[in-house]
């Protein structure tokens, strides 16, 4: 939930009241943030602990976010009916959920928190939230190859968006994206003919995989940038 919603919105949508109701409620000392009443129709966040009168409106959210390595052959869920879930991996198995995949063979930096906020600015394209990743293929890559990649691919009927891209090696590549079709990336090299032996994602927005190994994990106290 962002700052475009305040007060008003919240006793409409929880308590059912009309927007005439609501904003008398405010202004009449009925509606307190964090234990202090307001009078104004002020905006709130997910961790804020609201109440109308005596009666709990919203409790206020410990927003938490990891980064974690996902490692090669983990599936991208928390379902536990799947083999090779991301649960054998998370602390104290938080209530965290991944924003975003990364397929089974793939690795790199993955997102998880509990601020719903993320999710949609991290995978809407409007958002323009980028996404770097590592790739290597398994033969030489060409400055045509580049030039085709960064111009966009038809892929399942659909052009991919203009993306950033750049050589690290005769095989290997850095390719930055701000969409997240299903296997985009693997998908846009097997149309130039070139199967990916390697695909490691780095970076999401202003989050870096940094020194993290495999399966290890960091927590951050807040994700800037990205809200």
């Amino acid at each position: 939930m962002t700052f475009r919603h305040r007060i008003q919105y919240l006793l409409v949508k929880r308590l059912r009241l009309s927007n005439k109701q609501a904003l008398a409620a405010i202004q009449q000392g009925l509606v307190s943030i964090n234990g202090t009443v307001v009078y104004e129709n002020c905006p709130f966040t997910l961790t804020d602990t609201i109440r109308f009168e005596n009666q709990l409106v919203q409790e206020g959210k410990q927003l938490k976010y990891l980064v974690l390595y996902k490692p090669v052959g983990i599936e991208t869920t928390l379902n536990p009916d799947i083999p090779n879930n991301l649960l054998s991996l998370l602390p104290n198995r938080e209530e965290l959920f991944p924003v975003g995949r990364l397929d089974k063979a793939s690795e790199g930096l993955l997102l998880l928190t509990n601020d719903g906020r993320i999710f949609d600015k991290t995978l809407r394209k409007e958002h323009q939230t980028e996404k770097e990743y590592w790739v290597k293929v398994d033969k030489p890559i060409n400055q045509d190859f580049l030039q085709q990649m960064a111009n966009g691919v038809v892929i399942m009927g659909q052009k991919t968006l203009p993306c950033g891209i750049e050589a690290l090696g005769e095989d290997c590549f850095k390719i930055i994206l701000v969409q997240g079709l299903n296997r985009q990336i693997r998908r846009m090299c097997y149309k130039f003919g070139y199967e990916v032996l390697m695909l490691k994602r780095t970076r999401i927005g202003s989050l870096h995989l940094g020194d993290l190994q495999a399966s290890e994990y960091r927590w951050l106290s807040s994700v800037a940038g990205l809200v």
